[in-house]
């Protein structure tokens, strides 16, 4: 599968490049961002997988997050795709900012016309890993995953759905029960159908009900001041009785923060590093 390279800068003597393919799994044209630490040129590195937010692409978090000192300092290479398939040409794509264009939710659609296309939680899980492997100095067996908001809840999901695939995760201000959200509904409605029992299948609460996997230790940050969470978007006390329940440890830390809209970046950047740190205590372990 071809790459081709739109953008290379040094930084902190690693590069954070964006590169483009053509994806089998979504059936357009998509790029990532991928940071390559230091320690990329003489050696292969573990992978700390991002997945952005609702209207995002791959270019807020390498631009905004400040993360490339600190996956420099743990030699992590660190990639960033976009958020859902782009110019697809489907009626309704770009009607709404929070379902179609920049909204995949990281599910694979059943419903027409959005099945051929919409395809995030394959291509997440199976295509771009393998392509990252294929052409960057990676070790496979060390892969972890992190994202915020609809990231957040793409990166609880592909970790309870996957045990052991993932040594970590972690999230800021995820969407963590969306079966019950109106984000939720509208999106998982129009992905999966209007049979809700198909919709437990992408709910990090439901599937970490029946979670049976290897020790997961996960980490989420919360705004306290964030709209969505005063609004019943992101519902993260529904997932902690849920692990609580199941004895799977989570860290819930409610910051002096907002994390909506714009101003998200300036809350992910506050606790980026402790997330890396997060990160490396497994995929160097």
């Amino acid at each position: 599968m071809a790459l081709k390279q739109v953008s290379s800068n040094k930084c902190f003597e690693g590069f954070q490049k964006v590169f483009e393919h053509d994806s089998a799994e979504l059936k357009c044209r998509m790029k990532f961002g991928i940071y390559l630490p230091p320690k990329a040129e003489t050696g292969k590195c573990p992978v700390l997988y991002w997945l952005s937010g609702l209207t995002c692409t791959e270019q807020n978090f390498i631009t905004k997050a400040g993360f490339q000192q600190a996956a420099a300092e743990h030699g992590l290479i660190v990639v960033a795709p976009d958020t859902s398939p782009r110019g697809c040409n489907i009626e309704g794509e770009d009607e709404s900012w929070d379902f179609g264009t920049g909204a995949g939710f990281y599910v694979d659609a059943t419903e027409d016309p959005w099945k051929t296309n919409y395809r995030m939680y394959s291509y997440i899980k199976d295509e771009l890993p393998k392509l990252i492997n294929a052409n960057f100095p990676t070790d496979p067996e060390r892969m972890s995953i992190f994202g915020h908001s609809m990231g957040g809840h793409g990166a609880l999901i592909l970790a309870l759905k996957n045990p052991g695939k993932y040594k970590s995760v972690s999230a800021f201000a995820p969407i963590c029960n969306p079966i019950q959200c109106q984000w939720g509904k509208k999106a998982l409605g129009g992905y999966l159908g209007p049979d809700a029992s198909k919709w437990e299948a992408y709910d990090a609460t439901q599937l970490v009900k029946s979670y049976s996997g290897p020790r997961l230790d996960i980490l989420i940050d919360q705004g306290k001041d964030d709209q969505f969470l005063s609004a019943g978007q992101l519902l993260p006390d529904n997932f902690i009785a849920a692990c609580t329940e199941q004895k799977i440890p989570v860290v819930f830390r409610l910051q002096q923060a907002s994390c909506f809209c714009s101003p998200c970046y300036f809350f992910i950047a506050s606790f980026i590093n402790d997330h890396i740190k997060h990160h490396a205590k497994y995929l160097n372990a």
